[in-house]
């Protein structure tokens, strides 16, 4: 396969639920569109709204490296911590890490937790869902 180009398969986009957040006297909501896999990462764009401090919703793109091997430990059904970054539309970075946790009996979905850093103080915890979404 030719550098740069995407992966085909299962395993060529995953699908991760919407996910809420409790922020002190509100909430912070995270929705975005299936994840493409390219190059040992999966990409998409988000959307995070805060409530009821819209003033401070935003939305960017994130990238989560996930390697083969990451693909086979979580397929075997082990769980696997991952790393990321996202970059909101102002260019401000975030840092991200997270879990993803096969279910036992299926491992093309399972539950996710994201770690979002908003700034060196504030980090955000997210808890979903995960479900692969490529076809074979």
């Amino acid at each position: 396969m030719p550098a740069g180009a995407p992966r085909g398969g299962r395993d060529a986009t995953v699908t991760v639920e919407p996910a809420k957040t409790s922020i002190y006297l509100g909430t912070v909501s995270l929705a975005m569109p299936p994840f493409a896999r390219q190059d040992g990462s999966y990409t998409t764009d988000y959307s995070a709204k805060v409530f009821p401090f819209f003033f401070f919703s935003e939305k960017g793109s994130i990238s989560i490296e996930f390697s083969d091997d990451q693909l086979r430990q979580l397929r075997s059904g082990e769980t696997v911590d991952f790393k990321g970054h996202a970059r909101n539309t102002a260019g401000t970075p975030r840092r991200i890490e997270g879990r993803a946790v096969p279910d036992g009996s299926d491992p093309t979905h399972g539950k996710i937790k994201v770690r979002v850093w908003v700034s060196k103080r504030i980090e955000l915890i997210f808890n979903t869902v995960f479900r692969f979404s490529g076809k074979e």
